[in-house]
């Protein structure tokens, strides 16, 4: 019985529990969330899917690279233009004294006279330059083209008092010789072909593919002679009448003009206009020339003429390079990009071409 009454034994005391620190004024109080629960020893997390990129991410990327990339070839063509348009012309060693020559080149078809009046210009403005020398090799080409370099090589030896000088290599006719006759000096090969002094007019016509693909052309006109020489159709006996006069003006101004640069009268030449060409060994007894000879011919002659000694310098144009680069950077934007109003362009066009 005593051990009923016993008091049981004594016990430790719980451990203090930490109370929560009073919490400041208009805070609450949250308690720490609980510690993650421990993976047992070998077990690894599986890591959540990834969630795909939205397609505008990848167009934002695309984008601004592409902006970066045009940037970068905008200030590489600026940098090429800049350097490119220092220097305009290009020199040959001077072995002489007294001066240089310059030497500009006419090949191919004449379709335009504006680049070669420009380097005609910056030629006859250096000082440096005592005489110009032309090295034509060309068929002729446009009517109105071949007659503004004409009337500009006479323009540049009355305003400069420079001499200009042709030498024709293999072909220099019709609108090419009109050139040439606007010169000081005529220098040609005995094998080179020269003259052609004569016009010519053509046009497509496609008349006959318009009716095999049932293609109407419809016209509206005031003025008889409007559609003259409409790609359409043929040409009706007044229209053709109507060409002729003016084919036939254009032959006396070319006679007459070519009169005038070689100094003779135009019923001189008048013979000579048949629009043939000649050799230069045939060239010379009928006046169309001065002397048989090579550039090199023309060259030292011509140099010795405006007193330079020994071998003269050249100056050339600055020739243009070549590429898509420069094609981007020098070519007009319809040459790459065709314009629609070009399409209209079918009018008739007159030439000053050997064919």
């Amino acid at each position: 019985m005593q051990d009923e009454f016993q008091s049981p034994p004594p016990q430790d005391p719980p451990p203090p529990q930490s109370q929560p620190a009073p919490a400041a004024q208009g805070y609450t109080y949250a308690p720490p969330p609980p510690p993650p629960p421990q993976q047992p020893y070998g077990y690894y997390a599986a890591r959540p899917p990834r969630r795909p990129r939205s397609p505008w991410f990848w167009i934002g990327i695309l984008g601004g690279g592409a902006v970066v990339l045009v940037c970068l070839f905008s200030l590489f063509v600026y940098a090429v233009i800049k350097a490119g348009g220092v220097d305009t012309e290009s020199t040959t060693g001077s072995f002489g004294s007294g001066g240089k020559i310059g030497v500009i080149e006419v090949n191919g078809v004449i379709l335009s006279s504006d680049k070669f009046n420009e380097q005609l210009r910056k030629m006859a403005d250096n000082d440096d330059v005592k005489a110009i020398i032309l090295r034509i090799n060309s068929p002729g080409g446009g009517a109105a083209a071949s007659q503004e370099i004409y009337h500009e090589v006479l323009r540049v030896k009355q305003a400069k008092h420079k001499k200009i000088i042709a030498s024709i290599e293999s072909v220099g006719a019709s609108g090419a010789y009109y050139i040439a006759s606007g010169c000081d000096r005529i220098y040609a090969n005995q094998a080179s072909v020269v003259g052609s002094i004569g016009v010519i007019m053509e046009w497509m016509n496609y008349g006959d593919l318009m009716r095999w693909a049932k293609l109407k052309d419809v016209i509206l006109k005031a003025g008889e002679l409007k559609d003259a020489g409409s790609p359409t159709r043929d040409l009706t006996p007044k229209e053709q009448a109507y060409f002729q006069t003016l084919v036939d003006n254009m032959h006396v101004q070319f006679i007459h003009d070519v009169a005038t640069g070689r100094h003779v009268a135009d019923d001189k030449i008048k013979p000579l206009a048949t629009g043939q060409v000649w050799t230069g060994e045939q060239a010379l007894p009928l006046g169309l020339i001065d002397r048989q000879g090579g550039y090199r011919d023309a060259l030292m002659e011509t140099a010795k003429e405006v007193g330079i000694s020994g071998e003269p310098g050249i100056v050339r144009p600055r020739k243009e390079k070549t590429g898509l680069l420069s094609a981007l950077v020098n070519s007009d934007p319809d040459d790459i990009f065709p314009n629609p109003s070009k399409l209209l362009n079918e009018a008739p066009g007159f030439y000053f071409m050997w064919k």
